[in-house]
């Protein structure tokens, strides 16, 4: 156990030193110029839940920190609303350097981030995926071979999907709403926490 605790923590240490010399995507300046941080991911090595988001905002950028503004103190309330606490999951995002403007992940910074999320799955092994948003939806449901299962989040939040395709565990996603989707959408929100409750028997 602890030689592959060290094993866990060198190799996410090394996705972190290489995201800090990230000069070939089209974020590395916009970060160096503002003096941002990447947002490699945070939380337990060892987690059972890892909660994947979309690419981080300011605070985000700002700290190193994921989900640490608005959107984050509605995911610490969905936490514990489940009896979760939060430095017992892992917390990240597809993207890990702040796009312009907060706007959408392009398809193409997508594509070039993807593959450090794909190694901390790995090394991570999460029993349970939840994605909080579209662009995660979509990319873990493809990555995982079930694009054929993919729909509309309106649809599919709050689904549970199982695959071992990619990695050598099966593994159970559950995509849910992003929770900035709520600040403004109190529909939402009450969806997001019904969601939520689904966590309790992988618990």
């Amino acid at each position: 156990m602890s030689n592959d605790h060290e094993n866990r923590d060198e190799q996410l240490k090394t996705i972190r030193d290489e995201l800090l010399n990230f000069t070939q995507s089209p974020l590395y300046e916009y970060r160096t110029q503002n003096n941002y941080f990447p947002v490699v991911g945070q939380g337990n090595h060892y987690a059972t839940f890892m909660f994947i988001g979309e690419a981080p905002g300011k605070n985000e950028a700002q700290t190193g920190r994921p989900f640490c503004g608005a959107a984050g103190k509605i995911l610490d309330k969905l936490l514990e609303s489940v009896q979760i606490k939060r430095e017992d999951v892992y917390i990240t995002n597809i993207v890990k350097d702040r796009p312009q403007n907060n706007r959408d992940p392009e398809p193409e910074e997508i594509e070039l981030y993807a593959p450090f999320l794909d190694r901390q799955i790995e090394i991570i092994k999460p029993k349970v995926i939840v994605t909080l948003g579209r662009f995660s939806m979509a990319y873990i449901m493809k990555r995982f071979g079930l694009a054929h299962e993919l729909k509309p989040i309106s649809t599919l939040h709050g689904t549970i999907h199982t695959s071992s395709s990619f990695v050598s565990f099966p593994i159970t996603i559950i995509p849910m709403y992003h929770p900035a989707a709520t600040i403004y959408n109190s529909q939402t929100k009450e969806q997001l926490f019904n969601d939520f409750q689904i966590l309790k028997k992988y618990l």
